[in-house]
């Protein structure tokens, strides 16, 4: 015995390399990690998919930005004749054939050599191209805005989930209760009003108690010195406007599908049995019912920043907050397609994240949920 001991120390001792293939491919073995991986796979055919269409959907309308540029022109007083026009085109490129254009986009985007013009200028190997409309590199354009249109979307998703979660339990645990009733009214008022009447009207209301109507994310204090502890305050009290009208619109869908799940869940076999058991009601209802009434809400993630991010454009005009929405519309009516197109590639990229996040709380939510494909 002590010699077969010896002699399988004396295998492991020669053989390093062997436990650790083993211990990597125990990892990639677990349903979990292959999950993600096959998730993250289907990225690149997804946003491939995403990418087509939006390239050619951005130049269906007939025309192109020299055609908006010189109608403008013409407004203005000012003649260009054909062959002006023509050059135009050339120099953006948009002499070329559809299928051409998307083929150079979609390659600059991945790789631009170091010898290129744009990568002297901007030092960078993904070139998004040029935006015709402002004149700059596009990525400098979506750069501005990103991060701020991240944090007000995070913001307001919090907001959504944080109101609607516990009024929908509330209302499956109290049905038919006064406050399922208001809370049943509140949350259709949100979706039935036009986030722009609100907007307005919480304007005016502001305008009325406090002497400011809180237009804009930024006081000139802030564009010029930038956000600080000093005005963070002030920050924070012009978010509450975006946040109350963008937010409200989604609280109903959310309360009315959990307070749907939950009250089914609580009808259920287990319930009966575990309040039998001398279960409190605390745990039945959080620990055992919400869990599973929550799939849906989580399951549709992506749908809710999706809507977000493009569906508040209006409001965003309207409060003249400095987000992607509106220059994203901005892109589209002057028919600057690289700067649209990279725009709304962004917030494909994020949304497909937040798929993949959904996915993944889903299968530590539900273990009823088979994402690794077979039976357990």
């Amino acid at each position: 015995m002590d010699d077969i001991m010896n002699k399988s120390e004396n295998m492991h001792e020669n053989n390093p390399k062997k436990t650790v293939i083993e211990a990597i491919k125990d990892f990639f073995a677990r349903d979990l990690v292959q999950y993600i991986l096959k998730r993250i796979l289907m990225f690149i055919p997804t946003l491939f998919l995403i990418s087509v269409l939006v390239f050619f959907v951005i130049q269906l309308p007939p025309g192109d930005f020299v055609t908006s540029h010189i109608a403008k022109l013409a407004t203005e007083g000012e003649i260009v004749d054909a062959a002006a026009a023509q050059a135009m085109r050339e120099d953006y490129g948009l002499d070329l054939p559809m299928w051409q254009q998307y083929v150079k986009w979609v390659k600059d985007i991945i790789w631009t050599s170091s010898d290129s013009t744009y990568y002297r200028l901007y030092e960078s190997h993904h070139n998004w191209k040029y935006s015709f409309a402002y004149g700059r590199d596009v990525w400098d354009v979506v750069d501005d805005r990103l991060g701020l249109t991240i944090l007000v979307t995070a913001i307001i998703m919090i907001f959504q989930y944080a109101v609607s979660l516990p009024i929908a339990v509330y209302a499956s645990t109290h049905q038919y209760s006064v406050g399922d009733y208001v809370s049943s009214i509140i949350g259709f008022l949100g979706t039935a009003i036009p986030n722009f009447i609100l907007a307005i009207i919480l304007m005016y209301l502001s305008y009325v108690w406090t002497g400011n109507a809180n237009v804009g994310l930024f006081s000139q204090d802030m564009l010029v010195n930038g956000i600080s502890l000093a005005n963070f305050g002030d920050f924070l009290k012009r978010m509450i406007i975006p946040i109350i009208v963008i937010g409200t619109s989604g609280t109903c869908g959310i309360i009315r599908s959990v307070r749907a799940q939950m009250l089914d869940e609580v009808s259920k076999q287990y319930v009966l049995t575990a309040r039998a058991k001398g279960v409190s009601e605390r745990t039945i209802v959080m620990k055992y019912c919400f869990r599973a009434a929550i799939n849906p809400t989580v399951s549709g993630l992506g749908g809710v920043l999706s809507s977000l991010f493009s569906g508040s454009t209006v409001t965003a005009m309207v409060l003249n907050m400095q987000i992607q929405g509106p220059v994203l519309f901005e892109a589209l009516k002057v028919q600057d397609m690289y700067l649209a197109g990279a725009i709304v590639m962004v917030q494909a990229v994020l949304v497909v994240i937040g798929i993949l996040f959904a996915d993944i709380a889903l299968a530590f939510l539900d273990p009823r949920i088979r994402y690794s494909g077979g039976g357990r």
